[in-house]
């Protein structure tokens, strides 16, 4: 109990600094979110005009700085952040609900599989230093790994998509089709989001072969092993039962943050694919100087991180019972 007494305590006060520093940032830029909107327009800024967006978008520069803080608190708290200036007049939390189920879909299944495939295959590579598997793949991936994601995307459109024709490249789906939870929408969002998930599996999988395969080649060489063999455990319950999960413990505090960058998209991905995700709404929100729109996602992707971290704590607790007297 103290050890999960000690992670919530800090999981509360990271995210109060967290939700303090999201708080300052913006009203230390110059402008005002309500005067841009206007800008937009090329008209001038009637002071009516000015004060109803200021109340649409939840500003009042008139109160205290403290009194602001305060209403932020709050208004994060209950989700409340006010209007978009990229999608006025709609909601914040009306964009952020339109968007993330495409990221979470596309980001959060691929990093999924990334890992899961990366930590077998790491796994048995590092299980059979030396093989054939453990010659080919590392030098591979440590090559993919470095790409950037719009390049790999960019190739993957020109042959599959330009050149073959074989799969679509814009959008999550085909706009001509009336969405609904029938075959043929379902199929048309699986094959738009084929190509933007080999994109991110390309690059991403190879950091997780590299560190399973490391860590297991270390712990083949610890005493608990060598008791195992002598016991006469078979390679498969060694392998799977005693490396297999001390050896995937250092890579879960890099999974945890992995799923909690997953709200923030893959920025280059989505933007490459004009997949309608988290990513390439807040490029869109920092391109139209949409300051509650980026509060609010910088919120989220802070509070995902601690979330997953903290699982991830908790996890490593779970696994690992020598981390309670560590922590």
């Amino acid at each position: 109990m103290r050890y999960v007494l000690r992670r919530l305590v800090l999981f509360v006060i990271t995210l109060w600094v967290a939700l303090t520093v999201n708080f300052f940032i913006p009203r230390l830029m110059p402008g005002n979110p309500a005067e841009a909107m206007m800008a937009r327009f090329r008209g001038r800024v009637n002071p009516a005009a000015l004060k109803a967006l200021e109340a649409a978008f939840g500003i009042n520069t008139q109160k205290p700085l403290i009194v602001q803080y305060v209403d932020y608190l709050g208004n994060t708290l209950t989700g409340h952040f006010g209007t978009s200036l990229t999608f006025f007049p709609q909601s914040v939390g009306t964009v952020l609900a339109q968007a993330l189920p495409w990221t979470l879909g596309l980001v959060g299944v691929t990093t999924i599989i990334a890992f899961v495939a990366g930590t077998l295959i790491g796994l048995v590579a590092g299980w059979r230093r030396g093989g054939v598997l453990d010659s080919l793949l590392p030098p591979v991936f440590v090559i993919t790994g470095a790409l950037p994601f719009f390049w790999v995307g960019l190739l993957l459109v020109l042959g599959f998509s330009v050149t073959l024709n074989l799969l679509p490249n814009d959008g999550a789906f085909d706009v001509t089709m009336i969405p609904g939870f029938n075959a043929g929408f379902i199929g048309s969002i699986l094959s738009h989001a084929i190509l933007p998930a080999v994109t991110i599996l390309i690059i991403s999988i190879g950091g997780w072969i590299l560190t399973m395969r490391n860590n297991v080649v270390t712990i083949l060489a610890d005493d608990y092993i060598r008791m195992a063999r002598a016991k006469g455990l078979s390679n498969t319950s060694i392998m799977y039962g005693y490396a297999a999960r001390n050896a995937v413990l250092p890579n879960l505090a890099g999974f945890a943050m992995s799923l909690g960058f997953v709200v923030s998209g893959s920025i280059l991905v989505e933007y490459t694919f004009n997949y309608p995700g988290i990513g390439y709404m807040l490029l869109q929100a920092v391109d139209n100087e949409d300051y509650p729109l980026m509060q609010a996602m910088f919120v989220m992707i802070t509070v995902t991180v601690l979330v997953a971290i903290l699982i991830c704590d908790f996890l490593t607790v779970l696994l690992d019972p020598r981390a309670r007297t560590e922590g």
